[in-house]
């Protein structure tokens, strides 16, 4: 070990010189030590959280609705809709009751939704569930600014026609339909209180990090859209892709 001594010092002065430098490694090594403590700590905070978060996946059990396009109006009421022409029949047939209303915009190709208890809804209700219905049709692939879409009960409703052959997913209506002429395409998507949801842009409803959906040609694809909304949520792309609209989409925070 090779002490190094200033001539220009006393001996005292060099002694108290070294101790300094000695001082001063300790205070170093003592900060190091802290840093390591403190990233330990982090480390095992994120590992509990991380753990905490796949313990609440795991457990978390899906509604029976949520294999279908779904949400809540502002007012609470479910709507739920096909995602094929083959939950089209199966929301017709095994849960439309009498007091729900039936949306469909008037194009051909979307989502049949199902409004419960749709016949006491306010006006401010169909008027969403309309836009729903609106953005989860084929006029969101055309990229469509507006659709007319109607409603009717279930008593005018039929999969059977004289005649004629009704195709999966469709229907026969009678009677007079209540009509949403020019019903304005558009949604917005966020955390819920239980699960990532996805609304009409005009629902009251706030969502935790939401961010606006309008059909564009010149937006982006559903599986680019899904990836750079994952992000911004904090959840997985594939939970995104289960409830997009198909076609072009342009976001807006």
């Amino acid at each position: 070990m090779k002490i190094i001594l200033d001539l220009r010092k006393s001996t005292h002065e060099n002694i108290a010189a070294y101790h300094d430098k000695v001082k001063e490694v300790r205070e170093k090594i003592e900060n190091v030590k802290k840093a390591i403590s403190d990233t330990r700590k982090e480390m095992e905070q994120t590992r509990k959280k991380q753990e905490k978060k796949e313990i609440v996946k795991t457990a978390k059990e899906k509604k029976w609705f949520e294999k279908f396009n779904w949400f809540n109006t502002s007012s609470g009421r479910l709507a739920i809709g096909g995602k094929d022409a083959k939950q089209n029949d199966v929301v017709f047939a095994k849960h439309m009751e009498d007091k729900d209303l039936f949306f469909h915009a008037d194009i051909q190709g979307g989502t049949a939704v199902i409004l419960k208890d749709g016949i006491d809804a306010t006006d401010d209700e169909k008027l969403e569930v309309a836009q729903f219905a609106a953005s989860f049709s084929n006029a969101w692939k055309n990229s469509n600014a507006s659709v007319d879409v109607y409603c009717v009960k279930k008593e005018q409703l039929s999969k059977h026609a004289q005649g004629g052959f009704i195709p999966t997913g469709g229907f026969a209506i009678k009677g007079e339909r209540q009509w949403f002429r020019s019903t304005r395409l558009g949604l917005k998507v966020g955390k819920g209180r239980e699960s990532l949801e996805i609304v009409p842009d005009i629902s009251k409803r706030k969502l935790e990090g939401e961010v606006l959906l309008i059909p564009s040609k010149t937006g982006k694809e559903k599986g680019q859209v899904a990836k750079a909304l994952a992000k911004r949520l904090d959840v997985h792309p594939d939970e995104l892709l289960q409830i997009l609209p198909s076609g072009m989409t342009k976001t807006r925070v």
